[in-house]
């Protein structure tokens, strides 16, 4: 088959690309959602009333690269059974939002820092349950082992790159929470429900790599 000259290069996202991708300058303006709120303004209504958080938002540089995700277990007192980035609360002996999703990462699934090459960071997100979590860009090389803490984690899984640079994938759906009708992201996965906040660090992820939709 002769190749279409006016197509668009598909680069390949291996961890030089990947890298170059979420060093780039790129500043979303907002958010559209009504569930939460995008931002690195410290004066927020409220903001010193948030509690800090930090998430590895880790890219695994395979053959097949995917983003690297988990199931919380059905016991946690918060966010149970949801899919998340592994992370957690910003410690006081956390020196840093990268330092604690290190940490969290470890603890969580097993994950050693060796294998994380940090790349940056997506704008804080601020969770409607009164969370400011710091999204660090991560690349996780293969060949790490995990072992899953077993009163947090019931899965680790990869929602594979190919999924993410579609722009078809996310849906925009909604809910009544509360009282008020909510809008939320959710990515499609066969075994798993991807939504809320993890979601939409996604779409941000997405669009930080020049493939995503934003709003």
């Amino acid at each position: 088959m002769i190749a279409d000259a006016s197509a668009t290069p598909v680069p390949c996202w291996d961890a030089a690309t990947l890298r170059a991708r979420l060093t780039a300058s790129v500043s979303p303006t907002g958010w559209a959602g009504t569930d939460a709120a995008w931002s690195d303004d410290a004066e927020l209504p409220g903001a010193q009333d948030l509690v800090p958080a930090a998430v590895l938002v880790g890219i695994v540089t395979s053959g097949d690269p995917g983003v690297l995700l988990t199931k919380r277990t059905a016991t946690m007192r918060r966010h149970s059974g949801q899919v998340s980035f592994p992370g957690g609360r910003i410690d006081s002996g956390d020196a840093s939002p990268e330092a604690a999703a290190l940490r969290e990462a470890h603890e969580e699934i097993g994950l050693e820092p060796g294998f994380v090459e940090l790349v940056g960071r997506l704008p804080n997100y601020v969770t409607s349950t009164g969370y400011r979590v710091t999204p660090v860009l991560a690349l996780v090389s293969p060949g790490f082992t995990t072992t899953l803490s077993a009163a947090e984690v019931d899965a680790v899984f990869e929602l594979p790159l190919s999924t993410l640079l579609d722009p078809a994938a996310p849906e925009r759906r909604q809910a009544e929470f509360a009282g008020r009708m909510r809008e939320y992201w959710v990515w499609p996965h066969a075994e798993h429900v991807i939504w809320g906040a993890t979601a939409a660090m996604l779409v941000h992820l997405a669009a930080r790599l020049g493939a995503g939709k934003m709003g």
